[in-house]
Parts: structure tokens; sequence; C-alpha cells
């Protein structure tokens, strides 16, 4: 499959080696161009590119925001994400690391507004970086995998995302509606940033649920 990563800091990064050894085709970007991370790509092999932002929306079939959740304004145009699966790995911070209140509102309802011509899955923004390097496991059974939590509107987007998570060594875990799933997966929730398998997952989200 066809990745364009936004954001090549800890999780971009990190993501992009993941996807990579795993066989998928993919072109991560930054704000500063492809020159600043020429050489960490490089270093991952040749199934991954450095471009432009605009160059990496354009090339995936599916792409991966990994940048603050402040600076999604700076996105191209929606027209350029539209038919495609974004993955919302953002949390509402501020620049001072504070969690920022959005009301009624989730950081990806938001996100999902902004790029309505696309299919938006809040995935991989639970998991800290070196959890996300570490602790895949591609050769376990599924239950013996950690968790990486989804949530999304279309199903179709979600089983697609939930492929990739477990392409590279982790299982999906379906925490519902963008709405009411990725409110469960805000900072500050008992799911979020806790390395757990998949047994464990499920049992903190039912009781979420409950």
């Amino acid at each position: 499959m066809k990745i364009g990563i936004v954001g090549a800091g800890n999780i971009g990064g990190t993501a992009a080696e993941l996807f990579a050894s795993a066989g998928h085709e993919v072109v991560i970007s930054n704000s500063r161009g492809p020159q600043s991370i020429a050489s960490r790509v490089n270093s991952i092999g040749p199934t991954v590119t450095a471009k432009t932002v605009k160059d990496a929306v354009q090339f995936g079939e599916v792409i991966l925001l990994a940048i603050p959740w402040r600076k999604r304004q700076e996105l191209p145009s929606s027209e350029l994400f539209e038919g495609k699966i974004v993955i919302d790995a953002m949390n509402p911070y501020s620049e001072n690391f504070e969690v920022l209140d959005l009301g009624n509102s989730t950081s990806s309802e938001e996100v999902s507004k902004q790029l309505h011509t696309s299919s938006l899955v809040k995935a991989f923004n639970t998991i800290y970086y070196e959890h996300l390097r570490t602790k895949g496991r591609r050769d376990a059974p599924k239950e013996d995998r950690f968790a990486i939590f989804v949530a999304g509107d279309d199903p179709k987007a979600k089983a697609v995302v939930s492929r990739l998570i477990e392409d590279i060594g982790f299982a999906s875990v379906d925490s519902g509606s963008l709405r009411e799933g990725g409110r469960k997966q805000q900072p500050g929730s008992p799911i979020y940033n806790n390395p757990m398998i998949l047994e464990v997952a499920c049992k903190r989200l039912a009781e979420l649920t409950s």
C-alpha cells in the first residue's frame, strides 16, 4: 500500500520505518522540506522517500498525520485529501503541552471538519513512540500482541487501518465512533499511553464503555 506521512518526528519517523519493513511504499514529509530528513530516510531503505507535504498527500492512499495538532491549519487544502484514508495520530496539546479544552468536541472531529473530503480514523495517538518502535511482534499471534486503538465512522477505512496495524505487529482494537471512541482515546484516558496486550486492552475499553 502507498502511505504518505506528514510529520517526520518520533511517531511519523518510527511509523515510516515500520511500514517500510512490512513491505509498504512510504513517502514522508515535514515542514522543513525533504533535505532536512534525507539522511534518516536513506538509512531506512529504498521503499521510503522524502518529499514535500503536498507530494506525500498526493502519493498516499493512506495518509498519516503526525504533526502537532495546533499546526493542523498548515495542512494542504481538503481537496488534496479527497477519497483518501487519513490516520489522525495527533493530540490536542498546546504549545506548553497542556491539553486544550475543546468543549463538546474532540480533536479528531475538528480535523474531520477540516479534511471533510477524506475518511478519518483516529489511531497511533495513544502509543508512546518508543513502545511503537519496540513492542510490535509480527511473529506473534494476535492475542499476544500489544494494542493500538482505532476510532472512526467509516468501517472500511477502519478495516484498512487495522490491517496496517497488524502488518507492523500490533493488535487493532476498535474503540468506536470518531466522537465516542475518539473521546476515549484522548489524553488523560485510562487507555492513553498505557501499553497493554489485546486482552487487557479490551477489558479497559469495556470498563470505559460500561
